[in-house]
């Protein structure tokens, strides 16, 4: 099983296009009005929908306002340095609605921005601090099965079993 896609309701199609694609850099996928429901879905993400998570944002025709309620948090997008990415996607109009620095209660270095609907995005860079652990975890247990499966094979092979 993997995740697919999170769906956003968006009130204004191509500012959300233009928003997910330009300032986040994002490729549109696919897109597909249905005019018969009254609403299009477009489709964008970092890669192929085959193997990367897309965002999936619905563009109600007679829909031009949502309650974002206080359920839903954030999505979280990955960007190579925190403060660089907070100062370009300003530069292109993005509303940065907390600036690039430790977290709370933390070290990890995080920012967040809203889309053109309110929606949070945090903006996390890969060398933070819970996701190195996370990742040497992974490793360790990656090379202790590997070297595991060697071992197992070269008794297999040695004594004919």
């Amino acid at each position: 099983m993997r995740i697919l896609h999170t769906m956003l309701r968006v009130t204004n199609l191509e500012r959300s296009l233009k928003f997910y694609s330009e300032i986040l850099g994002m490729t549109i996928l696919r897109q597909k009005e249905y005019p018969e429901g009254r609403f299009t879905l477009a489709f964008l993400g970092y890669g192929d929908e085959l193997s990367h998570t897309a965002i999936e944002l619905t563009y109600n025709w007679d829909t031009d306002k949502y309650d974002l309620g206080n359920a839903f948090g954030h999505i979280a997008i990955e960007v190579e340095d925190v403060y660089k990415s907070c100062e370009l996607f300003k530069s292109k109009g993005a509303k940065i609605t907390r600036e690039a620095g430790p977290m709370k209660h933390g070290s990890s270095v995080l920012a967040f921005m809203e889309d053109p609907d309110g929606y949070k995005i945090e903006l996390l860079s890969p060398k933070r601090k819970d996701w190195t652990i996370y990742s040497s975890v992974v490793t360790f247990v990656s090379v202790t099965v590997f070297v595991t499966s060697v071992c197992v094979k070269l008794v297999s092979e040695s004594t004919g079993t």
